[in-house]
């Protein structure tokens, strides 16, 4: 870590200190990386926490989604890097045995009970929006609410696909969750801006019909479909544009609706 960062020892009020346990980075601009989780800490999958460091004696901190579901033991987190952002360009350099903050009070809109009864649920996401996601797959809940969940996820380069291998894999595997997945779960991975076998933008292929094509399910109809987003500002705008053209509701924490989108999403 740089000099304007400090060890954590003991956690400022609002926080945890919990004990870094494995990094990956999957590219130059893109890692992952799990931490203790404090018994106290109760969350519902799909919702983001305050997380950090201590710098120059005082938290920095920006808000992640959980990637692990609400079950999970540990935490687990996707980041992207920016070299001279304020937190991610310490962030990246954390190492197993470090400490990191993790805030007492999660929340977030991408969770089950914002959204009205359905029959496909679907997770429009580029980039690091996969972060709530990776959680609410692996929520059998959110089985248990939907006949189809499928998963949008679009990046720029196919090195950015975090959790390919993991999502068509392990997860179909799954001791748990395998037969679910394997009966409900669709994955529409997407690439922009190199030779992939589906490639553009996600508002591009619902525009076209493509993206419901590939999935094997009718046009997005508010009648039956919802929609989770995490992407973007630009990402947001066009899918509540696009949703909301087609008839779709935004749902919050107090009155639900065929449509959510994720406003925190970490850039610096």
């Amino acid at each position: 870590m740089d000099t304007n960062t400090q060890p954590i020892l003991t956690a400022p009020p609002g926080f945890f200190a919990e004990e870094v346990t494995w990094v990956h980075h999957w590219t130059e601009s893109l890692f992952s990386f799990k931490c203790t989780r404090d018994a106290t800490l109760r969350f519902t999958s799909g919702q983001f926490a305050m997380i950090g460091l201590m710098v120059d004696g005082k938290p920095l901190t920006r808000a992640y989604s959980m990637v692990s579901p609400a079950w999970e033991d540990h935490l687990e987190f996707l980041s992207i890097k920016v070299q001279n952002g304020p937190l991610t360009s310490r962030l990246q350099h954390i190492k197993v045995g470090e400490r990191v903050l993790i805030g007492r009070k999660p929340v977030g809109t991408l969770i089950p009970d914002n959204l009205l009864p359905g029959r496909n649920l679907w997770f429009l996401a580029t980039g690091t929006g996969l972060a709530p996601f990776m959680s609410l797959m692996r929520d059998p809940e959110v089985y248990d609410r939907y006949e189809r969940i499928i998963v949008a996820h679009t990046v720029r380069e196919v090195k950015e696909l975090a959790y390919r291998d993991y999502i068509t894999g392990e997860l179909r595997d799954h001791e748990l969750l395998g037969e679910m997945v394997q009966e409900k779960l669709i994955y529409l991975p997407a690439v922009t801006r190199e030779p992939f076998p589906v490639q553009g933008r996600i508002t591009t292929r619902l525009e076209t019909g493509e993206a419901e094509k590939q999935a094997g399910v009718a046009p997005l109809d508010p009648a039956h479909d919802r929609v989770m987003i995490c992407g973007s500002e630009a990402m947001n705008a066009d899918c509540k544009a696009l949703l909301e053209a087609r008839g779709f509701i935004e749902g919050t924490n107090n009155a639900p609706g065929s449509y959510v989108l994720e406003k925190a999403f970490v850039t610096k």
